[in-house]
């Protein structure tokens, strides 16, 4: 078993941890556990994704983008 160590966090960022549990009895660890898997990405991005978010992004600064309700008509939805 890991060893138990104590953190010291502002009242305010406990209050926060608090209201993250989605279980009345969980334990600050299990919800401070559940945020660090959440904020490591273990698939990064391809070069290819990158790519493409890159290239939306340069269509989208030229204007050309089309309102959801124009393409839900356009596709039928």
């Amino acid at each position: 078993m890991d060893k138990i160590t104590t953190v010291q966090v502002r009242m305010s960022t406990k209050t926060k941890l608090e209201n993250l549990k989605i279980a009345k009895g969980e334990s600050m660890d299990s919800v401070i556990e559940r945020l660090t898997v959440l904020a490591i990405d273990e698939e990064p991005l391809s070069k290819d994704e990158i790519r493409g978010i890159r290239q939306s992004l340069k269509e989208i600064e030229q204007g050309k983008i089309r309102p959801a309700n124009e393409v839900y008509k356009k596709l039928g939805i």
